[in-house]
């Protein structure tokens, strides 16, 4: 119906554009960590799939993934569909997060191909926490996640909570 009916609110419209506000957390694949990053740091926790305008979901986003080969495999692919511009218009990438997988030093072909990925977007390693795998908080938050909400944008009063 295309005429207005007097006493009625006409229908709103569809929101088109992302939201100036917050942080959105894209996983590159499923365990990346967003759910962690989100309950650690705030900001919302877009799972595996790109913000949505409709739902007043935040513009600017930051890739998620795990430092195991899959997980930065699962990076490079969602960098090769940014490249291609198959996102919502108006996302803007600030980063990429790679949670550490396991304890200790990365293998060198993933130091390698981590670095391939620094060339392209601003990398930030968050490193094994084994207090947050037994869903405790830590005693104290780590540096790098500290770097990690500066460079989000958010506050970094955090305690080191896990998910």
């Amino acid at each position: 119906m295309s005429a207005r009916t007097p006493g009625h609110s006409p229908e709103p419209q569809p929101r088109r554009y992302l939201s100036d506000e917050g942080i959105g957390w894209i996983a590159a694949h499923g365990g990346a960590g967003t759910t962690t990053l989100a309950r650690l740091l705030g900001g919302t926790d877009l799972g595996c799939r790109w913000p949505d305008a409709a739902l007043a979901e935040p513009a600017t986003v930051m890739l998620v993934g795990r430092t195991n080969a899959e997980g930065i495999r699962a990076l490079s692919r969602a960098l090769n569909a940014l490249r291609e511009g198959r996102h919502p218009p108006g996302m803007r990438l600030t980063g990429l997060v790679l949670l550490a997988d396991a304890p200790g030093r990365l293998p060198m072909a993933l130091s390698r191909r981590i670095r391939v990925l620094r060339s392209v977007a601003p990398v930030h390693r968050v490193p094994w926490v084994p207090e947050w795998r037994l869903g405790r908080q830590a005693r104290t938050t780590p540096k790098a996640v500290l770097r990690l909400a500066a460079a989000a944008g958010l506050r970094s009063d955090t305690r080191g909570r896990p998910s």
